[in-house]
Formats: structure tokens, C-alpha cells, sequence
């Protein structure tokens, strides 16, 4: 794996902070309840540090927050390039538009969703795979904020259905969806099984609204995402959202259908 510049930086700090504190990487490793093999293994850049990790490292090693903004650093550089200009735009966002007839978005996936999607959909491997879920669930944070933005999410039944990983698996990740569903700013629909072909089926998007200025789209496809900007995809992007809409089910009838949803993945 290439190391990222971040990743050296942070393993670096890491070793001049334990240093400092004078103590080695096995009496560290006791203090923080992680084996001194790990804390090697970050180091020396060959495991990237995990957020429990991280916090009970600035803790102990008294760093006042440093490894942790070198983290949220390295993670954004994790990201792939052309999806980073999204992040952006979604962290200053104070509404998102999500349809998702495929898989559940990014924002409300759990880490095992996440990592078997990367594993088997995306193809990572090893410590560059574990880069990426801890991108994707960094990106979640915006959801825990004071002031979150509203989250609006249609997913297709299918969805709800597909086998991303075993039945535990499927079933934690609905369970967590009904728990995220129950905050005050997020709100979900399903268009429901039997549905026939309706306009959303021409793939996924996102809407943003930002702070100042206009809606942003964002699209997916097999090689890159790509941001749309030009006012009049962006309209036409906000009608198909408005069809889609339509189409689902209201958020009280969708909670009780994600709940039946995941009892059968038993």
C-alpha cells in the first residue's frame, strides 16, 4: 500500500508523543487496553489508527485533540480524489436529497455494511479497504452534529431485501437504520415491492442544499461520481426526486416496514 502523507504524519506524532511521555510502546499499549503489537503496527504505517484508538492515545499521551485532527485529516485523504469535493459539499450541507435503489447510502450504513461493499462490490483490500470504511463512517459525523443537516432518504425495496453479507450482518444494519430513522432530521421512505418501472430507476443521486446558493447533485456510476452543477440538470434532478417521492410510502409506514424487514434476516 502507498503511504499517504497523513498516515505518516500521524505515526509519527504518535511515536514523538509516546516518546515524550516516556513510555514505550508495551506500556502504552497497557494504558490505552491495546496490545503493543498495534501500536507498533501504526507506527510504522501498517495499520491505520482506528478512532477508539486514536482518542484513548490523545488521552493518555495528553495531546489536547492533535491525533485526532490528524486523523479526520488522513481520512479526507483517504477518500478518492474525485469524491472529495462531495464531502465537502455534503459536511456544509443543511439538506440532502437521497435516492438509493440499490444499496442504503453511505450516511446511515453500519461498518460491516460498509466494509462488505468495499470488500465485494469496490474490490479493496487489506489496510487501503479499512482506509475507506473509516472514511465512509467518518462522513456519518455530520449526522451527530448539534445542528445536523436533514437528511431525506428513498430507498427501493429492493434494498431492503439484497444480501449484504450474512443475515447478521443484515439485520444490525436495518436495525441501526430504524434507530438513525427515529432522529428528528431524518426521515425515510420506501417505494414499495410491486412498484413497477418509475423514473428513479435511472439510478441513484443526491440533492444538496447548501448554506448560500444553489442546489448541488451528486451521480454514481462504475468508474467515478461526478457533481452536477448546472441549474437545468439540477431541476430535472429535483423532478425525478419529486416522482420518486410519490412513489414511496410515508416515514411511520416505512419504519414498520424496515422493522418486519429485519426480523426475517434471522
Amino acid at each position: 500500500m502507498d503511504r499517504l502523507p497523513m498516515l505518516e504524519l500521524f505515526a509519527g506524532e504518535l511515536r514523538r508523543l509516546r516518546e515524550r511521555a516516556g513510555l514505550s510502546q508495551e506500556a502504552l499499549g497497557q494504558q490505552i487496553s491495546y496490545s503493543a503489537s498495534l501500536v507498533a503496527a501504526v507506527e510504522q504505517c501498517r495499520r491505520p489508527p482506528r478512532e477508539e484508538f486514536t482518542e484513548r492515545c490523545d488521552d493518555v499521551l495528553q495531546a489536547d485533540g492533535l491525533l485526532g485532527r490528524i486523523r479526520a485529516a488522513l481520512l479526507r485523504e483517504s477518500l478518492l480524489p474525485w469524491f472529495r469535493e462531495w464531502v465537502t459539499i455534503e459536511q456544509e450541507a443543511t439538506a440532502l436529497c437521497s435516492f438509493q435503489p440499490l444499496v442504503l447510502p453511505g450516511l446511515l450504513q453500519t461498518e460491516a455494511y460498509a466494509r462488505e461493499l468495499y470488500e465485494k462490490a469496490s474490490h479493496f483490500l487489506g489496510d487501503t479497504l479499512e482506509q475507506q470504511v473509516a472514511a465512509r463512517l467518518a462522513r456519518q459525523e455530520i449526522l451527530r452534529r448539534d445542528s445536523p443537516p436533514q437528511l431525506v432518504v428513498v430507498l427501493d425495496y429492493t434494498v431492503l431485501e439484497r444480501p449484504i453479507g450474512d443475515p447478521k450482518v443484515m439485520r444490525e444494519q436495518l436495525l441501526h437504520l430504524l434507530e438513525m430513522a427515529r432522529r428528528p432530521k431524518v426521515h425515510l421512505h420506501v417505494v414499495p415491492q410491486g412498484t413497477g418501472a418509475y423514473p428513479g430507476l435511472n439510478g441513484a443521486f443526491v440533492i444538496a442544499t447548501p448554506p448560500e446558493g444553489d442546489d448541488v447533485a451528486y451521480l454514481d456510476n462504475q468508474l467515478q461520481g461526478s457533481i452536477v452543477e448546472r441549474t437545468a440538470d439540477v431541476h430535472s434532478l429535483r423532478q425525478t426526486w419529486e416522482s420518486v417521492r410519490a412513489e414511496a410510502i410515508p416515514h411511520g409506514a416505512t419504519l414498520r416496514l424496515i422493522s418486519e424487514a429485519a426480523e426475517s434476516w434471522t
